[in-house]
């Protein structure tokens, strides 16, 4: 139970940034949400669109960088990077030499003075601007992460995480942060298990709204003023053994390696081998379109980084592009497919004393939420950034 407000004290609000992974927008029509419905009916709600890839590290890090996954430098959740050959990174890397390219929104408030927290982030873990010390085993420095920052652990129940933000809360104001992170991954995990129709996601759906409730109800009985900002990071689209294209058969295998598959592959050409594999891999193909890295579509905003491997197939939605066929029959969930897909889109709602009541606004690219932070925090705009708050101007109130 929350702790009561302590009497006569005037609470500032604090701005709570929520990433539900993996919640698409129609998920809130399933007569689960009476939580997230009611946040909706009392706020903003947008449609939101996921940067490509539309996959949970890239867009998590857009989302407090303001940056497009190829500007931002982490354009997967596996990559390689041509600086550090022989290395990879994955979702377990916190190494800061992967994270350097930009910088989160915790990064400039803890350096404009403002305390910030993190109850899970991709990257929050990170210290930025930081570098591994040589022979140290591991020891960073420099670097600058959230005052207050939690090693993801899925483990950690959403009822765990929700108390922590609020323990947070309760602290003296000097030391009570000004913007938080919290972060819940089951409704995405259920749905890759199930499928974005199964009754895992609705169970999942169900239990998230309840913590959601839990902490608005625990804010309330604090006497703490929130700007909610709740997000997820992309859709969610089923999947079938029955939809896969099997990369060994319309490439030979001699002739590339793979980085990452899935919605889509990404290749190199083994050394010498470029032309083989392009006459084989840039042709048409039912299901899936094959790209060189420098003619991937304008619209992806995707393939300058270094880090974007060579050559880049992307499958239909529903689809999967597999080192080879599947030996079993499965159903699932996937995402990571074209970014303007129905199915990709992500959820947005924004409450508190900052935005206006009742309103659905017009989709946006999620690039925006970042700028929005920013007004909501006290930070200045920041030039540069591929997203501006835009599409919040009539919904703010300031």
């Amino acid at each position: 139970m929350a702790a009561a407000a302590i009497p006569g004290e005037v609470r500032a609000p604090v701005t709570i940034l929520v990433s539900i992974d993996g919640f698409r927008p129609d998920y809130l029509d399933r007569g689960v949400t009476p939580n997230l419905n009611r946040l909706r009916a009392g706020g903003v709600f947008a449609s939101m669109r996921p940067s490509f890839p539309s996959i949970t590290f890239p867009n998590h890090w857009t989302l407090v960088t303001g940056l497009r996954p190829d500007r931002s430098g982490i354009v997967g959740n596996k990559m390689e990077d041509p600086a550090r050959p022989g290395e990879t990174f994955t979702m377990a890397t916190d190494d800061p030499f992967w994270w350097n390219e930009s910088s989160p929104i915790w990064v400039d408030a803890e350096k404009a003075g403002i305390r910030t927290a993190t109850m899970f982030w991709p990257g929050a873990n990170v210290a930025v601007g930081g570098k591994v010390k040589p022979d140290s085993h591991g020891a960073i420095v420099g670097g600058t992460r959230p005052e207050d920052w939690q090693q993801f652990n899925q483990q950690v129940s959403g009822t765990q995480r929700v108390n922590a933000v609020l323990d947070w809360m309760r602290r003296p104001a000097a030391i009570r942060p000004k913007l938080v992170t919290l972060y819940f991954d089951t409704v995405d995990s259920a749905g890759h298990a199930g499928g974005p129709d199964s009754a895992g996601v609705t169970q999942a759906v169900a239990d998230v709204d309840a913590s959601i409730g839990a902490l608005v109800d625990g804010l309330a009985a604090l006497g703490q003023r929130a700007n909610l900002v709740i997000v997820a990071d992309h859709g969610m689209a089923a999947t079938s053994s029955t939809r896969v294209v099997a990369l060994d058969t319309i490439a030979d295998k001699a002739d590339y390696r793979t980085v990452e598959t899935g919605p889509y592959a990404t290749l190199f050409a083994v050394p010498g081998h470029e032309a083989a594999l392009e006459a084989r891999l840039l042709t048409r193909h039912d299901h899936l379109q094959c790209w060189r890295k420098g003619e991937i579509p304008a619209r992806f905003h995707y393939g300058r980084n270094p880090r974007v491997p060579s050559y880049l197939c992307l499958a239909d939605v529903g689809w999967r592009v597999d080192p080879s066929a599947p030996t079993k029959a499965s159903i699932g969930g996937m995402h990571g497919y074209d970014n303007m897909a129905p199915e990709m889109r992500a959820l947005f709602i924004a409450n508190g004393p900052a935005f206006a009541r009742g309103k659905t606004i017009a989709s946006f690219d999620n690039v925006a939420i970042e700028p929005l932070l920013r007004d909501l925090i006290g930070l200045p705009a920041e030039a540069g950034l591929d997203g501006t708050d835009a599409p919040f101007q009539k919904v703010l109130q300031r």
